[in-house]
């Protein structure tokens, strides 16, 4: 199975008991994809990610690094010829590049984000308590 994984996702694997860092480090079998914008995202919002998880910076860039070995970035040039469609179906503008890897991929995406589930009907989107009932 491969799955997109969104940035808000991806932001509670920096907390050590999470449901999403427990899941991606016990599912070896499934490939999680990114794009390299999340990066970019996560830089904006490391305040907030460091305060939510109750971690500091050196254990936040050794779980960025941790983070990077379970998840495959995908540079911007691997989705260019779908990120206009990903444009024209996604809610919010920020939702693009996921919709653009995961239309690239062929697969779904990993949110919480219930606007983008309900509001396109082109990628299958599944939350965490959808994707742990699937798996489990």
């Amino acid at each position: 199975m491969r799955l997109v994984v969104d940035a808000n996702v991806l932001f509670s694997f920096f907390k050590r008991t999470s449901a999403t860092r427990h899941f991606i480090l016990s599912h070896p079998e499934i490939e999680f994809f990114t794009p390299a914008y999340v990066l970019e995202e996560l830089e904006g919002h490391e305040v907030e990610v460091k305060g939510k998880a109750r971690i500091d910076d050196h254990i936040l860039a050794l779980t960025k690094q941790e983070l990077q070995a379970y998840i495959t970035i995908v540079p911007v040039v691997a989705f260019k010829d779908t990120w206009e469609e990903a444009k024209r179906i996604s809610p919010d503008p920020d939702d693009a590049p996921y919709l653009a890897v995961a239309l690239a991929i062929g697969c779904a995406l990993w949110s919480n984000d219930k606007e983008l589930k309900e509001k396109q009907s082109k990628v299958t989107v599944l939350s965490t308590a959808e994707l742990l009932a699937l798996i489990s």
